[in-house]
């Protein structure tokens, strides 16, 4: 929020062309070794120590392809500036790597109150730094910034919780089934990441900075609901239920319970998203950011699509069905892509219809594919969906009745204010009470 008004579109344009390639990287930095480390049953010393030299070493590697990667970037967008802001970029991967196993230790102990003080720690740190170069008219260095400097505290802190000094490595101790399985989640984001940022790279080199800026900041913001709650319900989901993979009904119950909790939170997000887009982009990133309301709107529906669809990555991931994973990205991803290259003449609207269509209609084979011989039923996450968007629409329709007749007598944050309270009293009152979810979400809660 800061930052929006603090730079222009065209400063995250430009580093979000950087981004858009180099996350691809991103995807080896521990190769899969931190899920891997996490799943496995038992994880002794030695494979510890010898996953953290690996990890080292993949990161050093990516450090150096991305240096390699630079000049190739500012020829690609015609923009030299990119070559500075890559060759920066590129230590990120070192610093991740660093990290990565001191991660997956402190998953592995359940210890997530540890985890978010250290990611708080390191967001507040990093975004501070960003923040002030920008006041100091950096530019946007201050974003490039805030990208390598949220790791190296990050993996600071990891070691400091950890108190872990990894050993030497060693040979024959059993990882090479584990590099399997890590090297099959890599592949999987990787072919999902190319999928989901190609529509980057196209505005990016079609369209210009400013293009894919606005473009840019629509996702990020329709993405913090998922992704937060991903991040934060997923990593001790999965921790769970790996422990418990062997249990088929306390494994059912565990997962439903946690897919309850995300799509009762998500389902009314993407309903809230889509109908105060405009009153949301104003106040969040200020009056010269407008242009992304129109996309922000297009793009609500895939809220809904993630968080139908991460789960069932806890799902398969926790069973050792990442084979399955990889396949139906496989499917998936070119479908993606081919509907982002179709809307692209139309510009960011269009690749915005274009992907979010493409998201809605391809949840239903995913999820009957994901769930296909689990303990999981499909009828079961159509029960855990019914009553949350059923409660969204109706509590949309009371919110809207409000926005007609105070609305225009508002300016745009009291209005939000009232809208968000309208929607949300509604859908819990309807949610806890009209479908009877109150004993459901306390037991829960306790």
């Amino acid at each position: 929020m800061v930052l929006a008004r603090l730079l222009d579109p065209r400063d995250f344009g430009l580093v979000g062309m950087v981004t858009a390639v180099t996350g691809i990287l991103d995807l080896f930095r521990d190769f899969g070794l931190s899920t891997a480390s996490v799943q496995r049953a038992e994880v002794t010393e030695e494979q510890y120590s010898t996953l953290f030299w690996v990890n080292l070493l993949v990161g050093g590697v990516l450090s150096v392809f991305a240096l390699a990667l630079a000049p190739i970037l500012g020829a690609f967008y015609h923009q030299p500036q990119l070559f500075w802001i890559t060759s920066v970029v590129a230590l990120s991967f070192v610093l991740n790597a660093a990290g990565a196993q001191h991660s997956a230790l402190l998953q592995r102990q359940m210890r997530f109150g540890a985890l978010a003080v250290i990611d708080i720690v390191s967001l507040l740190l990093s975004t501070g730094l960003a923040i002030g170069m920008a006041i100091a008219g950096f530019g946007y260095w201050a974003l490039v910034m805030n990208i390598v400097s949220r790791p190296l505290t990050f993996t600071l802190g990891m070691w400091l919780a950890t108190k872990w000094v990894p050993g030497i490595p060693r040979r024959a101790i059993g990882i090479r089934s584990m590099i399997r399985f890590g090297g099959t989640i890599t592949l999987n984001g990787i072919v999902l990441y190319i999928a989901f940022n190609f529509q980057q790279v196209l505005l990016g080199r079609f369209w210009g900075a400013d293009a894919l800026g606005i473009y840019g900041r629509a996702s990020q913001l329709i993405g913090i609901p998922v992704d937060n709650l991903n991040s934060a319900v997923g990593a001790v989901a999965f921790a769970a239920l790996s422990r418990i993979q062997d249990d088929p009904e306390r494994f059912k119950r565990y997962f439903l319970k946690g897919y309850s909790v995300v799509v009762a939170l998500t389902l009314p997000a993407t309903i809230g998203c889509a109908i105060f887009s405009d009153d949301l982009i104003f106040v969040l990133l200020g009056p010269k950011w407008m242009d992304a309301a129109e996309i922000f709107r297009i793009l609500a529906p895939t809220i809904m699509v993630f968080a139908i669809a991460n789960p069932l990555g806890w799902l398969l991931t926790s069973l050792g069905l990442v084979d399955r994973a990889l396949k139906i990205a496989l499917v998936f991803a070119p479908l993606v892509m081919i509907g982002s290259a179709i809307g692209l003449p139309y510009g960011p609207r269009g690749v915005a219809i274009a992907y979010s269509v493409v998201m809605t209609i391809g949840i239903v084979p995913i999820t009957v594919w994901s769930v296909h011989g689990t303990v999981i039923r499909v009828a079961d996450i159509l029960l855990a969906l019914s009553r949350p968007l059923a409660s969204s629409l109706v509590a949309a329709v009371v919110a809207f009745g409000f926005h007609l007749l105070y609305g225009p007598l508002l300016v745009p944050l009291p209005r939000l204010l009232l809208e968000v309270s309208v929607f949300g009293a509604t859908y819990l009152g309807l949610l806890l009470f009209v479908a009877g979810q109150k004993s459901f979400y306390l037991d829960l809660l306790r």
